[in-house]
């Protein structure tokens, strides 16, 4: 006996898994602004040094979570807060640090050159690469009729 299409509908929403999509937001939200407090932590950190302008403690800064996302990418750490967080990981600077590490680990068995040099870019590179297309546009755009 086939079941009517009220009857489908509704045998379908009993089995079907319940929306986590207000705790998943909550979690990206908290890490995610977690991640960019830390940032504002290091900058005031940075900036409290004697004879370091706004611009240098910015760079370094951003070398610091550069540094620290490819720590704890490459200790794993980053992947278990990435499964809890979501998208809440994917601040620009430390999302990134992870996409590029990540397959660099996962194809080092493959060899420096091959493996880790080749496969570094896998995923960051197209992101490059239209990044600096992107960027010469807009210094023609710029350049003529500005």
């Amino acid at each position: 006996m086939k079941p009517t299409a009220e009857q489908y509908k509704k045998i379908y929403r009993a089995q079907m898994p319940k929306s986590k999509t207000g705790v998943d937001c909550l979690c990206a939200f908290t890490v995610g602004g977690m991640i960019c407090m830390i940032g504002q932590v290091f900058l005031g950190l940075y900036s409290g040094i004697q004879g370091v302008d706004k611009d240098t403690a910015a760079l370094l800064t951003s070398a610091t979570l550069i540094a620290l996302s490819a720590l704890l990418t490459g200790f794993g750490v980053y992947d278990r807060i990435s499964s809890f967080a979501g998208a809440g990981t994917l601040v620009p600077i430390t999302g990134f640090a992870n996409a590029v590490v990540s397959p660099a680990l996962e194809f080092k068995s493959e060899g420096y050159v091959l493996g880790t040099g080749a496969k570094m870019f896998i995923i960051a590179g197209p992101v490059l690469v239209y990044g600096v297309a992107a960027s010469v546009v807009a210094g023609l755009i710029w350049l003529l009729f500005l």
